[in-house]
């Protein structure tokens, strides 16, 4: 070594400066290379962190696509197909049916009477006329011909060198609850709105309905002194009595409008027979109706029938049924009878030849002030009250009528 050294000291005088230079080079390369390497290391470091938080923010956008039932969605602008990127929807019904379909081809799975506003919304967009996209319409679910509620939301995200919108992403998702509760709430306004009017015209016309027996009462009272006549004062005494049970029938609905809700619960049953308290409730009427113009009658194909019920809520319903009956019923007959008992139930009815009642009608007849005829006396409640006692019973009641014929209200309660 030592004679080598001495070689390039004696033999080359350039030697040793080339080697320290490329000493020194190799060792700046190696500087060079190893802050490469570092940087090289740094920013694949940030790339992989950048990677995790790109998957970490894929699987919150999933999350929260599949929280929110979320179907995505974009459109080519250019070649006016859409595709679907993720659909999370509870039932996706026939929206897309593969990953890319012509745009018209959506058309055809959206009802009728929202297809061509839908399709005026997205070509809007695609055009360049709008940056939004809105619109809610009813989807078709398959061949069954059910449809579903949809609200859908799109924005151009990319644009040519033109300017012109090339794709538009948007997102989809079903609404039949919203659309449920809209309608709910509407139907409940309506029904508000409804029971207020009727309301106010019930209490604008109690005053007539009270007043009008009542000056009867009290007119034909202050002629009883001076009516000579006997027979003048028979009949003086019936109009008043007639008059007192008009009278009567009315503040008996309204008390009977006041406790319904607050006795609906309260049940008092005791084992009776029936037939002798319809029979009672039959001649009660006797007086109300002109004997040669309506035929009140009865019609039980048992001598004995045992239940055990609430007797004073049942007179109560078949006491207003047979009275709505009277009201409505000018010629022919009324008749009240029941069918022989389907196991622990029974029917029982009223049946008159009277006006009869429109299907419209019929829907309502048992909301409260609801009158099918306003010129025809009469508060309105009866039918409601008929109605809540035979729920608070445990049944139900309904009608059964053609205009101009006559109807057969009925109402069924358990026997027991």
């Amino acid at each position: 070594m030592y004679s080598l050294l001495l070689y390039t000291q004696t033999e080359n005088k350039y030697l040793v400066p080339m080697l320290w230079a490329i000493g020194i080079g190799l060792l700046i390369l190696l500087i060079i290379l190893i802050f490469v390497q570092r940087r090289a290391g740094s920013r694949l470091k940030r790339e992989l962190s950048d990677l995790d938080k790109v998957k970490q923010n894929n699987i919150e956008y999933e999350f929260v696509l599949k929280a929110m039932h979320l179907c995505t969605w974009h459109i080519d602008c250019k070649n006016r197909t859409i595709s679907v990127d993720a659909d999370f929807r509870d039932d996706k019904g026939d929206l897309v049916s593969i990953p890319e379909v012509p745009l018209e081809q959506l058309f055809g799975l959206i009802d009728k009477n929202d297809a061509q506003r839908v399709r005026v919304a997205l070509y809007k967009i695609c055009e360049g006329n709008t940056l939004w996209y809105h619109e809610t319409y009813r989807v078709l679910a398959g061949k069954s011909g059910m449809t579903y509620w949809e609200e859908s939301f799109g924005t151009i995200s990319a644009r040519d060198e033109e300017g012109n919108p090339s794709r538009v992403v948007g997102t989809s998702v079903r609404i039949d609850a919203q659309k449920e509760m809209e309608a709910s709430l509407i139907a409940a306004r309506n029904k508000a709105e409804e029971s207020d009017r009727l309301k106010t015209a019930f209490l604008a016309n109690m005053g007539h309905e009270i007043r009008t027996p009542l000056n009867a009462i009290v007119g034909f009272a202050d002629l009883l002194p001076v009516v000579e006549s006997e027979e003048d004062r028979a009949q003086l005494i019936a109009e008043i009595q007639k008059n007192n049970y008009k009278l009567l029938n009315i503040i008996d609905g309204l008390v009977s409008m006041s406790k319904v809700e607050a006795e609906a619960k309260s049940l008092v049953k005791q084992q009776i027979d029936l037939i002798p308290v319809l029979r009672q409730v039959v001649d009660s009427f006797a007086g109300m109706v002109d004997p040669s113009q309506v035929i009140l009658a009865s019609q039980f194909p048992i001598t004995e029938l045992m239940v055990t019920t609430d007797i004073a809520k049942v007179k109560e319903i078949i006491t207003n049924l047979v009275q709505n009956a009277v009201k409505f019923t000018a010629q022919g007959s009324i008749t009240v009878g029941f069918d022989l008992p389907h196991g622990d139930k029974l029917m029982l009815w009223v049946l008159d030849t009277g006006k009869g009642i429109s299907e419209d009608d019929q829907k309502r007849i048992f909301e409260r002030f609801y009158k099918v005829d306003e010129y025809i006396p009469g508060t309105g409640l009866g039918l409601s009250v008929a109605k809540s006692h035979a729920e608070s019973l445990g049944g139900s009641i309904g009608v059964d009528s053609i205009l101009g014929e006559g109807s057969r209200f009925w109402v069924e309660i358990p026997m027991r």
